[in-house]
């Protein structure tokens, strides 16, 4: 007989706001692992991507006033929580009855302040979700002894209570596949390509100030096995017809034995597929970088941060110039596309800090490059040091996104960070640099390197236009 369908779940993408800086649209990850786990409970869970369906407040509030789900979960990053908020209220006013649950970095290091800003919002789920939100779904539909579920914020009484950290995941392999069958996934395509997202380990030991992964999924790395890693590859390949498929991971080559392992059963299944990763510059070798390029690896990237020493202590990388320089290099080498970021506007900085790290980058000669302003993201070690000089940040959330300033640097003006970024660019972006992306795109079948041709062409010609 049949087991009947518990509780109707709706996951929810929040729209994306007008003029809102935009990412590349990929498949929200979390929401799907969180719908899988659910779905494999015996959950009836749908998620709306709204980005994806081009939906805005008005259609999400129609879409669920039809479903009536019994709780409405809403993903949280920093700069899209104004919308995430107006989903909440678009959610109570759809289905007064059901339950709003937010969840993500935003979510668990604003958690206090969200629930006494906003009453539409029920239950804040701090760090990893997949237990947590499951526990609260079966607490279903008037979630009793919330005290007892870990890891969870909520109002009592008008007190805000924290219940314990949940304990994390340590069987990665014991997830399913994240759910993709209620997401319009032809529609997260890069340059016509179907680009999709994998993930093969949590949690990162390196405690950098900027960043809030170690405390969002832990200081130890917690890494799924390399068949349960390429089966998901393959799964997506022959499922979903990826044609391309990106490494989330804060450091993929951190374990050397088991990013070895994964290439060779990528290559022993025979694999044809383009893929895409970050790392730390001193976690490579040329015998990983190798390894990983015979395995369909195209591209690497690198957070470089910063040229100057100086900056790069103070950001807590607990990395050397040199060791950047070098793991450029090698990858260059192999022939992978290399990327690289960098922290810029860091407290600290001034002009000849900030003309190193530029001198540096343009030495290196990477692919691409990612020149992102120091952004205190709550949570972030950074948050609290520009607290505590009494720096006055912007309030809007929606410019927390790497590309506007967000606080006064008395050393270096945003003016003057502005100017050189946009100079860097300008330089970087030549006519010899299209040259030769189209020479590794479309003679050397590099695939990132035929979508920086065209971006790269693409600033060319502005840069004409503005100026005629």
């Amino acid at each position: 007989m049949k087991e009947v369908k518990k509780a109707k779940i709706a996951l929810v993408n929040s729209p994306i706001i007008e003029a809102t800086y935009q990412h590349p649209l990929f498949p929200p990850l979390g929401l799907a692992y969180l719908a899988a786990v659910l779905e494999q409970n015996n959950f009836d869970v749908t998620i709306i991507d709204c980005p994806a369906c081009r939906m805005d407040h008005k259609k999400l509030k129609e879409e669920l006033s039809s479903m009536q789900p019994a709780l409405v979960g809403i993903a949280s990053m920093t700069p899209t929580v104004p919308s995430a908020l107006e989903s909440a209220r678009v959610a109570k006013e759809a289905c007064s009855d059901t339950k709003v649950v937010m969840g993500g970095p935003h979510a668990t290091f604003a958690d206090t302040e969200i629930l006494t800003e906003e009453p539409a919002v029920d239950v804040i789920v701090r760090g990893e979700g997949e237990e947590t939100l499951l526990e609260l779904a079966q607490n279903l539909p008037e979630l009793r002894n919330l005290s007892k579920i870990r890891g969870i914020t909520f109002k009592h009484n008008g007190e805000i209570v924290k219940t314990p950290n949940r304990p994390f995941i340590q069987n990665l392999d014991a997830l399913p596949h994240p759910l993709y069958k209620s997401l319009p996934i032809e529609r997260y395509r890069i340059c016509g390509k179907k680009f999709l997202p994998l993930m093969s380990s949590r949690g990162c030991p390196f405690q950098c100030s900027f960043c809030v992964a170690s405390q969002m999924f832990g200081a130890k790395f917690r890494a799924r096995s390399p068949k349960n890693v390429v089966d998901e590859m393959e799964w997506l390949i022959s499922t979903y017809g990826a044609e391309g498929i990106s490494f989330h991971d804060d450091a993929l080559t951190l374990d050397k034995k088991r990013i070895f392992d994964i290439c060779d059963e990528i290559i022993s299944r025979k694999l044809k597929i383009a893929w895409g990763c970050q790392t730390r510059v001193d976690q490579v070798s040329k015998e990983v970088l190798a390894k990983m390029r015979r395995a369909g690896c195209n591209e690497v990237s690198f957070g470089v941060e910063s040229g100057c020493q100086r900056i790069l202590d103070a950001v807590k990388k607990k990395v050397s110039i040199e060791q950047s320089a070098r793991a450029v290099r090698i990858a260059k080498e192999e022939g992978l596309f290399v990327a690289v970021s960098t922290i810029i506007g860091y407290p600290g900085e001034t002009r000849e800090s900030l003309k190193q790290t530029l001198d540096f980058i343009h030495t290196l000669e990477p692919d691409d490059v990612w020149l992102c302003l120091a952004t205190p993201y709550p949570g972030t070690e950074l948050r609290v040091l520009i607290e505590r000089m009494g720096w006055k940040m912007v309030t809007d959330w929606t410019l927390y996104n790497t590309m506007n300033p967000i606080f006064e640097n008395p050393d270096l003006p945003s003016e003057e960070i502005s100017r050189m970024r946009k100079q860097f660019y300008d330089k970087f972006y030549s006519p010899r640099y299209v040259l030769r992306q189209m020479v590794k795109g479309y003679v050397k079948g590099n695939f990132y390197s035929k979508i920086m041709a065209r971006t790269s062409a693409n600033y060319l010609l502005w840069r004409i236009k503005s100026h005629m």
